[in-house]
């Protein structure tokens, strides 16, 4: 698949192309918004990556213009806490956005995410979603490799899939009978709950995260455990 990457700034341009080019996607790179535009008529796109801040045409106005005959994702790459940027985006048609300064591996785990939704809709077009990150923990499927703040963090296969679940379904309640029976492979029984809540602990302290105050696994009582996006 090809990635249409447009930042001005080089070295963020030149890094996100290194990341999405090791997850064996095609990049075209550029740094001002006509030559991406002329990119995006006379080649096939799978996916925009778009800078707001560009020095002739703002990413914006870009997104705009692509959206008018494409329907492919588009990312924009917004200042921090910059809230209007994140609204306009989207209601000029972007899928979604990521704040500047990023962590390229979330970056790829984004770019998937949303090719993944993308061809639920077109059968044709083939992607897989193996990467998963939210708040600087990511998740890789094919290599079973888990970090935190790009740090590797060391995960039992037990405790890997536990969090995959959740991370898979963000903001999403999943009980504890069902993780036992996705996890573990067996009928739930009395005593399954306590086995359950003993990995949570061992995630969470793995995670330096807290029950009082979680920053990633958030105990929902009497319904099971979620992890906000």
């Amino acid at each position: 698949m090809t990635i249409l990457l447009v930042d001005d700034e080089r070295e963020i341009a030149d890094l996100a192309a290194l990341y999405l080019e090791n997850e064996g996607f095609n990049t075209r790179k550029f740094y001002c918004g006509r030559d991406a535009l002329e990119c995006v008529a006379r080649e096939k796109i799978d996916l925009a990556i778009l800078d707001v801040m560009l020095p002739d045409i703002d990413g914006f106005e870009l997104c705009r213009r692509i959206r008018e005959e494409h329907m492919f994702p588009i990312l924009m790459l917004t200042a921090k806490d910059a809230e209007l940027d994140k609204i306009t985006g989207l209601a000029l048609g972007a899928d979604d956005y990521v704040t500047k300064p990023f962590r390229p591996l979330e970056l790829v785990a984004r770019v998937k995410a949303q090719l993944r939704r993308f061809t639920r809709y077109n059968p044709s077009r083939e992607a897989e979603e193996d990467v998963l990150s939210i708040k600087g923990l990511t998740l890789n499927r094919l290599t079973h490799e888990c970090t935190l703040d790009e740090k590797p963090l060391s995960l039992t296969p037990t405790e890997f899939s536990i969090l995959w679940l959740l991370m898979e379904k963000p903001g999403q309640v999943i009980g504890a009978e069902e993780l036992f029976e996705r996890v573990w492979g067996e009928k739930y029984l009395n005593n399954a709950g306590n086995t359950v809540m003993v990995h949570i602990r061992h995630l969470r302290e793995k995670l330096g995260d807290s029950a009082e105050k979680p920053r990633y696994i958030r105990t929902v009582w009497g319904v099971g455990y979620k992890i906000e996006n």
